[in-house]
């Protein structure tokens, strides 16, 4: 499985698929959908599943050599993937409770998995046409529908109030007090990665995860953050890293464009920093 050689034609091919997605989500998006629920209770739609086919084929066509981890296919033990030095990451729908309620702010995520390492990362929101995409040494992107790409970077130093990207569904207490203990704050409710790419295009200056996500969740965007100048860490600041273990559960996180700024200070009593 030899790394793909990240070059602007890597990074269009794959611009080009989550854009497709996006397309197949938006025909579904437009009609009377129904909504089934996954063993975990999440929702699952007709959107996430032709999201998920129309990229898989697409990858196998482009990097026919490479394996590819859908949140629609995760079924593969540890035991193969434990094996993939380098794979494709994908979240078809990410947000869809977001699709569910119509209100926009879902996403397409592609990521490109090198030695655990998120290398390369796309992030579509197929209402707007906004696309928000990285790769090492190439820097990071959004590009509007219809317009010209424009290169993005973190807002340092943090100012005050502290910008703070909240979660739309997944809001808890831990969050709200290290929200509150941040001080002066003006907070925003965003649905799916997004959140992470505003911290990465400067919108926002930090998003506080405490509860359950999943490595398809994160890993476009954290590609996109890194390459902006900001982190997606655990709470002992290390950058999440992906294939490591058995569990595709993510650790607590954050995402932050300072990184001089001692996040850590701001944690709630019973928030664990690991070893």
């Amino acid at each position: 499985m030899n790394t793909p050689t990240l070059n602007q034609e890597l990074l269009d091919a794959i611009i080009a698929i989550a854009t497709e997605a996006g397309e197949r989500i938006m025909e579904i998006y437009e009609t009377d959908f129904a909504v089934q629920h996954k063993g975990d209770k999440s929702p699952l739609t007709a959107a996430d599943l032709a999201a998920h086919d129309t990229i898989l084929q697409r990858l196998a066509a482009l990097t026919p050599e490479l394996p590819v981890l859908s949140e629609e296919s995760t079924s593969i033990p540890f035991s193969e993937r434990s094996r993939w030095n380098c794979y494709w990451l994908v979240d078809p729908l990410d947000g869809t409770r977001e699709f569910v309620k119509r209100n926009g702010e879902f996403t397409v995520n592609i990521a490109l998995i090198d030695n655990h390492h998120s290398i390369l990362g796309v992030v579509l929101a197929p209402v707007t046409g906004d696309c928000y995409y990285a790769a090492q040494g190439l820097g990071a992107w959004k590009q509007e529908a219809g317009g010209t790409p424009a290169a993005i970077h973190t807002r340092v130093p943090r100012p005050s109030p502290v910008r703070v990207a909240g979660s739309r569904s997944h809001g808890n207490a831990l969050s709200l007090a290290f929200i509150d203990n941040l001080g002066e704050t003006e907070v925003i409710a965003v649905g799916s990665s997004l959140k992470s790419c505003l911290v990465a295009e400067g919108r926002m200056d930090i998003y506080p995860r405490f509860g359950l996500t999943s490595e398809w969740d994160t890993a476009a965007a954290q590609a996109v953050v890194e390459a902006a100048g900001g982190l997606l860490t655990d709470t002992a600041l290390r950058p999440l890293r992906y294939n490591t273990k058995d569990s595709l559960l993510n650790p607590h996180f954050l995402v932050f464009g300072d990184t001089a700024e001692p996040w850590q200070d701001y944690y709630p009593d019973d928030v664990e920093v690991p070893a």
